[in-house]
């Protein structure tokens, strides 16, 4: 008896969730920013192969760049990116754990530092607080995703840990709002999956 009656209150708390992110636009936001996403996801597929077949061969390229960049330095980089509102595509990175001598370690690392980033970015968000000129320039320059992160809290932070949605920028506005870090901290957790589906995916193109 206990057990139908939770399985009925569970039900009927998915409903009225799924009722709440229709009416506020969840459903669209994730369609739209996806729609945006895919595109230039697209453009770079393209471009990658194109180069590999007609420029120069992209593994070869990788093993370079594991030969000239000391893996600390590449590390760095990543790092930095992932906190700074993701400026160059992780992908590229995971790409590159392939053709290193420990692929899946470096790749754990890398979802490792992206979490850490994003964990970064929930304190510069709050930081931004204590900083009233930036305080100020960031709340008109992200108006809309504060109002997402207002509307729907960890969800969009999980959204953003899953698919190619800015993750830094979800949890440096969960910071700016105080959204509950250890909330931020478990939904964080979700971007070691998009890493290994991402890997998974890329190791079949890089030999």
């Amino acid at each position: 008896m206990k057990y139908l009656k939770k399985k009925k209150t569970n039900s009927h708390r998915a409903k009225l969730m799924h009722h709440y992110f229709h009416r506020t636009g969840f459903y669209l936001f994730v369609w739209t920013s996806l729609k945006k996403a895919f595109l230039p996801i697209l453009g770079v597929v393209l471009l990658v192969f194109l180069v590999n077949k007609y420029v120069f061969n992209i593994n070869e390229a990788l093993q370079n760049m594991t030969e000239t960049f000391s893996r600390i330095g590449i590390l760095i980089t990543f790092f930095i990116s992932e906190t700074l509102l993701g400026l160059i595509p992780p992908e590229l990175f995971i790409a590159w754990t392939k053709k290193t001598a420990t692929p899946i370690f470096n790749l754990i690392i890398l979802a490792t530092l992206s979490y850490i980033g994003g964990l970064v970015s929930y304190f510069l968000g709050k930081l931004t607080l204590k900083i009233d000129s930036l305080r100020d320039y960031l709340e008109v320059k992200m108006e809309k995703n504060l109002k997402n992160s207002r509307k729907w809290g960890g969800i969009l932070i999980l959204v953003g840990a899953l698919l190619p949605l800015p993750f830094s920028i979800a949890c440096m506005t969960a910071g700016m709002i105080k959204y509950p870090f250890k909330n931020v901290a478990f939904y964080g957790l979700f971007r070691f999956v998009r890493f290994a589906i991402y890997a998974w995916a890329i190791f079949q193109v890089v030999h």
